[in-house]
This record gives structure tokens, C-alpha cells and sequence, in this order.
């Protein structure tokens, strides 16, 4: 079985103060995320204004249980979710087809 992989990508809110984003971003996979089944991995990236984050489960079972969990989101990720522009949020799922 190949490794799934969620990718998001999101504008901030106007007025963000990037170190809180980061924080909000670390404690949410400290705390959760990273305790999550099948979990691998997840990457934080920037390019201008425009964020994307990649989370990494060993199978698309795994992130589907995830995203299934996350439909009830905590606190943790309700800061997380505070910094975001909603309206600029999309988010695609992949399976891994080949890994070099």
C-alpha cells in the first residue's frame, strides 16, 4: 500500500502575526496531529502570501480516519484555523504513486 498525503494551501487572515501562526501550527502537531494513526509527517511551506501544509499518513485509510476526527476540531485546531482565510482554503488527497 502506498503513503496518502493531504495537502492544503490558504492565505492568512489580514493582520497575522506569523510567529503566533507558527506556534498555533507547532502545538496543533505536537499535541494531535502527530499522535494520529498512520501518521508520517507534516510540512509547513510558504511561497509569498500563499501557505500550504502536507500531512503524510501511511495509507488513505489512516488520513481518512483523520479527517473524519478532524470534522469535531479541538482547541488546538481552532486557534490553528483562526489564523486562516477560510474563503482561500483548498485542499486536495493524494496516494503516493512512486517516491524517488
Amino acid at each position: 500500500m502506498s503513503n496518502a498525503v493531504l495537502i492544503n494551501s490558504y492565505k492568512l487572515k489580514q493582520g497575522v502575526f506569523i510567529p503566533d501562526f507558527l506556534l498555533a501550527f507547532e502545538k496543533l502537531n505536537n499535541e494531535h496531529v502527530s499522535k494520529q494513526e498512520g501518521y508520517i509527517s507534516w510540512k509547513l511551506m510558504v511561497d509569498g502570501d500563499t501557505w500550504s501544509d502536507s500531512i503524510t499518513f501511511e495509507t488513505m485509510e489512516d488520513l481518512k480516519k483523520f479527517e473524519e476526527l478532524s470534522a469535531n476540531p479541538g482547541e488546538l485546531a481552532l486557534n490553528f484555523y483562526s489564523f486562516l482565510n477560510i474563503n482561500s482554503c483548498k485542499i486536495h488527497r493524494f496516494n503516493i504513486e512512486k517516491s524517488y
